[in-house]
């Protein structure tokens, strides 16, 4: 990975689509992070001198892709931050999850503690120090060979938290072996989900802004022949 893929610039903004297996910020791997891809854009694209400002607002974790957005200035990454405090952000994600859950949407809530030293997540009680409550919502779009493909909605930005709370429910993400997954030996450490859209409102302009991206051409997505339609809706098949 080279160069960023932009959908999005403005002089408050950049949104990007991160690939799956880079990481969002530099870690001990040493491997290229989307962070610093944008922070070297910033800087051949308008000639900066010194380090360019990269604001981030959320995280998707390393083997998860899709639609991210960044802040080009303080002020911007302030204002979006405050967005994700308050709820204003809406976050959707696909996910393909073992087997069909009996209930085919619903909601999903649940106190999620996270272990440092593992980076691993657990599935905890509500008064457990260090516990956060975790909340999403969750509709069944088809199902293709033992597989289902789940549209997922995050009220809550947990670490972890799909992974964790589909697990939870016994049908954990595809391709996910931390928490109980199947995978594929030519996935690569991939899992089969996908930060689809992301809403927000421009924290200069005020104007509501919606972005999103499809999977990606290959297996298991393929499979379910997935389109989004520009009002918001998918199509599966």
């Amino acid at each position: 990975m080279n160069e960023p893929v932009i959908l999005y610039e403005d002089n408050h903004l950049l949104v990007v689509l991160k690939p799956q297996n880079v990481p969002v910020c530099p870690d001990e791997s040493g491997d290229e992070s989307l962070y610093s891809l944008l922070g070297d854009y910033l800087k051949t694209a308008y000639a900066k001198p010194g380090n360019a400002f990269v604001g981030i607002v959320h995280r998707l974790d390393r083997p998860t892709g899709g639609v991210m957005v960044f802040a080009k200035t303080s002020k911007a990454a302030g204002r979006l931050s405050e967005q994700m405090r308050s709820g204003d952000f809406s976050k959707q994600y696909l996910a393909v999850l073992n087997g069909v859950p009996h209930e085919r949407e619903g909601r999903l809530t649940n106190w999620l503690k996270k272990n440092p030293v593992n980076n691993t997540v657990y599935l905890s009680t509500q008064g457990t120090d260090g516990s956060k409550l975790a909340v999403l919502d969750y509709r069944i779009l088809g199902e293709k060979g033992g597989l289902s493909l789940a549209d997922i909605t995050l009220h809550t930005g947990r670490s972890h938290q799909i992974r964790v709370q589909t697990a939870g429910i016994a049908h954990p993400v595809y391709g996910d072996q931390r928490y109980g997954g199947e995978r594929t030996q030519n996935q690569k450490g991939k899992l089969a989900l996908w930060a689809y859209s992301l809403s927000f409102t421009h924290p200069v302009q005020k104007e509501r802004m919606r972005f999103v991206a499809e999977p990606p051409e290959e297996l298991p997505w393929k499979a379910f022949r997935i389109r989004i339609l520009p009002e918001g809706g998918i199509l599966c098949e």
